[in-house]
Order: C-alpha cells, then sequence, then structure tokens
C-alpha cells in the first residue's frame, strides 16, 4: 500500500509470511515485511556466529537507512516484539509508532542466579552446534503436519502461509530453511531491571495486543510490570492463540488501525 512506512518484525522460527493475513486489512501503510537473518529466505550467519537479539537491531536499522526511511510505524509478534522493543528504544527518534502482538519486550532471566546456569548450558550448545543434523521430511505434508502441531494447533491456511518461506527442496525431500543455531540455548540474557529501564524509555504511541486465554510468560506479576512501564500504552485482550494475527486478523485489525489514526500524517 501507500502511505507512511511499516515495518514488521515476525516471531521465532516464523518468515515474513507471518504478517500475510493482516496486511491487505492495512493498506494505507507501506508495509515491509522482512525474514530475520537466519529464518525464511534470508541468510544465516556465518559459522562462529551466533543470533543475538541486539545484533538484529543494528541490522534493521543498516536496513531502513538503505530504504531511505527517517520514520516509520513498527509491529512486532513475539520474537519480533522483543526485537521491536530494543529498536525502540534504541532510536527513538524514528520510531512513529509500537504495536506489540503477543509481546511485552525480550525474554528475560527469571532470577539473577541463573546467570551461571545459562552460560553453562549455552557454551554446552554451542560446542554441540556442529554436530547438530538438520532433520529431512520426505513428503511437504510431513511438514505441514509438524508446522501446525508444534505451534499450537495452527489453521492449514495459517500453516501454509508460513511454510511458503519456511521450507526447502533438498535431496530426499524437505528441511525447514531456518537455521538449527536459532534453537541454541541463549548464554545470557538481560535481567528484569535491565528490560523494565529499555520499556520506560519508549514514548511513543504503543498498543499490546494479547491473547486470552492468557500465553503463560505473557501473565503474572512480572507481565504486570511491563506493562507499567510501558504506560501510556492500550491493552487489548483478544479471544486467540500466540498466532492471533495470522488466526484472526480482522480481530486486530481496528485497534492497529486506530493507533496509526492517531498519528500525524507526516
Amino acid at each position: 500500500g501507500e502511505g507512511p512506512p511499516l515495518l514488521a518484525l515476525h516471531g521465532w522460527l516464523d518468515n515474513a509470511g507471518s504478517f500475510s493475513r493482516l496486511v491487505p486489512l492495512l493498506p494505507h501503510r507501506h508495509w515491509r515485511m522482512v525474514d530475520l537473518p537466519g529464518h525464511g529466505l534470508s541468510f544465516h550467519r556465518p559459522r562462529g556466529a551466533y543470533y543475538h537479539f541486539i545484533d538484529n537491531v543494528s541490522d534493521l536499522l543498516a536496513l531502513v537507512d538503505h530504504w531511505g526511511w527517517e520514520q516509520f510505524d513498527l509491529v512486532g509478534h513475539s520474537m519480533g516484539g522483543g526485537i521491536a522493543t530494543l529498536l525502540a528504544a534504541a532510536a527513538p527518534e524514528r520510531i512513529r509508532s509500537l504495536t506489540l502482538i503477543e509481546a511485552i519486550g525480550p525474554l528475560a532471566r527469571a532470577r539473577d542466579e541463573e546467570v551461571v546456569e545459562d552460560i553453562r548450558k549455552g557454551m554446552r550448545d554451542r560446542a554441540r552446534a556442529t554436530e547438530k543434523q538438520t532433520r529431512v521430511h520426505a513428503s511437504r505434508d510431513s511438514m505441514h503436519q509438524a508446522r501446525a502441531s508444534a505451534m499450537g494447533g495452527l489453521s492449514a491456511q495459517a500453516t501454509e502461509d508460513l511454510l511458503l518461506r519456511g521450507l526447502k527442496e533438498v535431496d530426499g525431500g524437505y528441511t525447514w530453511s531456518s537455521d538449527p543455531r536459532l534453537t541454541l540455548h541463549t548464554p545470557l540474557r538481560a535481567c528484569e531491571s535491565q528490560i523494565l529501564a529499555l520499556l520506560r524509555s519508549i514514548a511513543c504511541p504503543k498498543l499490546l495486543l494479547l491473547a486470552d486465554p492468557s500465553t503463560s510468560y505473557l501473565d503474572g506479576p512480572a507481565a504486570e510490570a511491563r506493562i507499567q512501564a510501558l504506560q501510556p500504552i492500550e491493552v487489548v485482550r483478544l479471544v486467540g492463540t500466540h498466532h492471533l494475527h495470522l488466526e484472526d486478523a480482522i480481530a486486530l485489525a481496528p485497534a492497529i488501525a486506530r493507533l496509526l489514526a492517531t498519528e500525524p500524517a507526516a
């Protein structure tokens, strides 16, 4: 569509197809959906490199500079929402609005004591990373079923939207196009107080869309504290699953349209 630019960031092990249902419902923005590094059809980071959220932020700032975008709206689902909050904190003058779908910032370690085990497990995972064999599925149907069940029962059409960019043909069948290193344990996470400081710094208009029943890590006192840190923010709870925007985009679109309409035209 025409209009101000909007950058949409997908969730972990998803891809740009994640927003295929939402885009036609909000045509008054110039949408750009990217496959984040290691996902979909994008490159895999070189051997010896890993997938840190903060590296996505610098990649994305370089990308919007390349496109010539001075300011833009930002939409993020799940992991993409975590990255979006970091991006909004890093470059506040460039973000016109922030829509978070099933995300309230990056995952943090629950207790400071976990930092030791995180580092140890992360290093063990990295040492074994070269041994990881990518499973080959004999048929596309097999991948369809695996994806649907892994995502908590995604509908057939929603699963298909993700498979279009999420698989590749190899000898003997199909594999996922995503980098297996994305499943390695994160050796170092921010602590909760650091995340809260980042969230408090985000001053642009904001919208949070959450599924009902709640996703476990988006519920409870820690999640409420994060929502308070983001105030003022509109919070909308919709009956659905973690992939709200794929399964019921029509229900989400009005709230996002309202947020976008509150901004100056230029």
